[in-house]
C-alpha cells in the first residue's frame, strides 16, 4: 500500500505548486470519482449525493447518504492547501547590475536558507478585467543565489538573511525595461498582459519528490506541510461508502500559514456555510442544527514534528515520536492543538479499526508549538476537534522529509474515522 500511496502522493504534490493548483487537482480527482461540482451562487439539491465546492484555493467535498435525519452529524477531515514560501509583489519585475529579479514577499514562516540555490517556479492564478481566472505555472524559472563563502567567510558561523535584501530571486539577464513578469505569465496562460487585473502568484520548488535511503525508507518533497494531509484526506473520502447515518466531509482550507483569517481560510465562514446548506437540504431547524453539531467530529490533519537526531534537546524528553512510527496525536495544554481526552479516545478507536500504529506529540515546555486549523474549527463551530498529522523533519523547509509509510497510515486512519465500524 505504501508504494502506491507514495507514488500517488508524489503525483498530487507535483500537480499542486500553489493552493489554487491543489484545489484544482482535488477537483479533477473528485470529478473523476463522480462527484458533482456545485456553485455557491446556485440553489443546491436536497437529495443524497457526492458533491464539492471550490472557493479560491480551498475545496470542500462531502458524501450525503440516503435517508439521513435532519439532525444528522458530520465527520470532517480538515486540512490546508497552502505552504510557507513567497508571493509575487505588485510591480514584480525588478533588478540591478544587469540582473533581472522578481520582487517577492515572504508568505508564512519558511526556513529562508532552504530556498537558496534551488530551481524555482512561479505558480498561481491570474484574474482578468472580465473576472476570468486562469491557472498558470512557469516550470523552473528562478533561483535565489547564495553569496559565495569567499565573500562571506563567516557564513558557516551563522548565516543571517534579510528577507527584503537577500531573498529576491533572479530570472534573467538584461535591463529591467526589457522584461515583464506579469506579461510572461499572461502569455503562458494564453491571455494578453494588459487584460490581467490581479494575480495571486507564489514561488514553489521544482525538484521532484523522491524516495531514498536504506530500503527506500524516506520520502522527500516540497509542500508536504500540508499537502500530505490534503492528499490523505482526499484519498480517504474517495474510498468512503455513501452509506451511514452521518455526512462525511473533506475540507481543504487556504491561508493557514498566515493565520486563516480569510474567506477561504478556516477562520472564515466557508465550512460553516457548507454545513448549514447541507443541513438546510435535510430540512433542519435550529434545534436540529445544534444537535448535528453536538454529534459531529473534526480531525484536523496537519504535519507534526519527529524527534530530530541532531537536536534531541528541542523535544520533550518523554515524548519523542519518530518517523515511521505512525501518525501523531498532537496535544498542547494551552489548546494550540484542540485535542482533549475524548478526542484522544476517538483517534485511538479510528487507528485501532484501521490497524494503524500511532504516537503522541507534545512540545518541550521551553519550545512553544505552532497552531493549526483545529482550535479555529472548534471555536467557530463548536465541533469536537482532534489534532493529528504525520511526523516530519525539516518542516517549513523548501524540501521536507517523511517516512514512506506514514502518509498511507494517516489516510487509513482517516478512512476509519469517516466510516466507523458499527
Amino acid at each position: 500500500m505504501s508504494d502506491s500511496h507514495i507514488s500517488d502522493l508524489a503525483a498530487f504534490i507535483t500537480a499542486s505548486p500553489s493552493s489554487f493548483h491543489a484545489a484544482a487537482e482535488a477537483a479533477r480527482r473528485l470529478d473523476a470519482a463522480g462527484y458533482a461540482r456545485l456553485e455557491e451562487t446556485d440553489a443546491w439539491p436536497a437529495t443524497a449525493g457526492r458533491r464539492y465546492v471550490v472557493r479560491d484555493g480551498a475545496v470542500i467535498a462531502w458524501i450525503q447518504p440516503e435517508g439521513l435525519e435532519a439532525s444528522a452529524p458530520f465527520r470532517i477531515v480538515g486540512t490546508h492547501t497552502d505552504s510557507p514560501g513567497f508571493k509575487l509583489k505588485p510591480k514584480p519585475t525588478t533588478g540591478a547590475f544587469g540582473w533581472l529579479q522578481a520582487g517577492v514577499e515572504v508568505y508564512g514562516g519558511p526556513l529562508l536558507n532552504s530556498w537558496l540555490d534551488r530551481e524555482l517556479e512561479l505558480a498561481g492564478r491570474l484574474v482578468t478585467t472580465g473576472g476570468e481566472q486562469h491557472l498558470v505555472r512557469t516550470g523552473p524559472y528562478l533561483r535565489i543565489p547564495q553569496l559565495a563563502v569567499h565573500l562571506d567567510r563567516g557564513a558557516n558561523d551563522g548565516l543571517k538573511l534579510d528577507p527584503q535584501q537577500h531573498m529576491n530571486p533572479v530570472f534573467g539577464l538584461g535591463d529591467v525595461s526589457s522584461a515583464d513578469l506579469v506579461g510572461y505569465l499572461a502569455e503562458l496562460a494564453g491571455i494578453r498582459g494588459e487584460d490581467v487585473a490581479g494575480y495571486d502568484i507564489t514561488v514553489a520548488d521544482t525538484q521532484e519528490p523522491a524516495v531514498f535511503g536504506r530500503d527506500g525508507a524516506f520520502f522527500a518533497s516540497g509542500r508536504m506541510d500540508n499537502l500530505v494531509s490534503v492528499h490523505s484526506g482526499l484519498v480517504a473520502l474517495l474510498a468512503t461508502p455513501d452509506t451511514g447515518e452521518h455526512v462525511s466531509v473533506f475540507a481543504g482550507f487556504d491561508h493557514e500559514e498566515v493565520g486563516s483569517a480569510t474567506r477561504s481560510g478556516a477562520a472564515g465562514p466557508f465550512l460553516a456555510d457548507i454545513l448549514a446548506r447541507i443541513s438546510d437540504g435535510l430540512g433542519a431547524g435550529e434545534s436540529d442544527r445544534l444537535r448535528a453539531i453536538a454529534g459531529s467530529w473534526c480531525f484536523s490533519a496537519d504535519a507534526g514534528h519527529s524527534v530530530h537526531p541532531n537536536y534531541p534537546e528541542r523535544h520533550d524528553p518523554a515524548n519523542r515520536p519518530v518517523m515511521g512510527g505512525g501518525p501523531l496525536l498532537k496535544i498542547n495544554a494551552k489548546q494550540r492543538y484542540a485535542t482533549d481526552a475524548t478526542g484522544a479516545a476517538e483517534w485511538a478507536r479510528a487507528c485501532a479499526q484501521a490497524g494503524v500504529a500511532w504516537q503522541e506529540f507534545v512540545s518541550n515546555n521551553a519550545v512553544p508549538c505552532g497552531s493549526t486549523i483545529g482550535p479555529l474549527t472548534a471555536t467557530r463551530l463548536g465541533i469536537r476537534t482532534v489534532d493529528i498529522g504525520i511526523p516530519l523533519l525539516s518542516m517549513h523547509s523548501a524540501r521536507e522529509l517523511a517516512a514512506v509509510g506514514d502518509p498511507g497510515a494517516l489516510s487509513a486512519a482517516l478512512g476509519a474515522f469517516l466510516a466507523p465500524a458499527a
